[in-house]
C-alpha cells in the first residue's frame, strides 16, 4: 500500500533526477532534521497573508520558558512549532536557519486522489511539528519539484509519528 505510492511515483522521476533524490536519501542525515514529537502548537492558526501574526500571553510565556524566540513572520508559528517539538534547525552559511519545510504543501496528491492537504492553510495542520522538517535548502528545492521525494519525507512522518492527514499509509493519527 504505502510503497505502492512511492514506488509510483519514484517510476515516474527521470533518472538523472533519481540520483540526486537518491543520494540526498541515502545521506539524509546531512540534508534533514526531524522534530523529536508531533505537537500542535496553535490550534486554528493559519500561515498569514499580512507580514506577521500575534500571539496570546499564555503562549508567549510557555515559549520563553523553552527558549524559543517569538517569530511573527509567515512562517514563523511553523518554526516555533517545530522547535518546541524538539527540532533542530542548522546553521546556513549565511547564518541563517535552514528551511522549515510543511511535507504536505497543497502538491504532488497520491494516485487516484484529485487533491493533498496544503498545511498552511489548514489551522489543524500549519502548526502541526509532525509534518514539518528542517530541510537543507538544497532538498528544499527537491522537496518542492519532485513528488518522488516529497512523498518519501511523507512516509517518514509515517513511520515518525503516524502522521498521515490524507490517509494513505494505513493507520494514523
Amino acid at each position: 500500500m504505502s510503497h505502492a505510492i512511492i514506488e509510483h511515483f519514484r517510476k515516474a522521476t527521470p533518472s538523472a533526477i533519481l540520483r540526486i533524490v537518491e543520494d540526498i536519501w541515502t545521506n539524509r542525515e546531512h540534508f534533514l532534521r526531524w522534530p523529536q514529537h508531533g505537537h500542535l502548537l496553535i490550534p486554528n492558526s493559519k500561515r498569514s497573508d499580512g507580514p506577521y501574526h500575534s500571539f496570546a500571553p499564555e503562549l508567549k510565556t510557555v515559549l520563553k520558558t523553552k527558549g524559543i524566540k517569538l517569530d511573527s513572520r509567515s512562517n514563523g508559528p511553523a518554526v516555533m512549532a517545530f522547535l518546541f517539538a524538539g527540532g533542530e534547525r542548522p546553521k546556513r552559511i549565511n547564518g541563517n536557519g535552514w528551511p522549515v519545510h510543511h511535507i504536505y504543501d497543497g502538491q504532488f496528491p497520491a494516485p487516484q486522489k484529485t487533491s493533498t492537504l496544503w498545511a498552511t492553510n489548514d489551522g489543524n495542520y500549519f502548526t502541526e511539528a509532525a509534518g514539518l522538517v528542517a530541510i537543507h535548502p538544497l532538498a528544499d528545492g527537491v522537496a518542492s519539484e519532485v513528488p518522488y521525494f516529497a512523498w518519501l519525507l511523507r512516509h517518514e512522518a509515517f513511520e515518525r509519528f503516524r502522521f498521515d492527514p490524507d490517509q494513505v499509509f494505513g493507520n494514523s493519527k
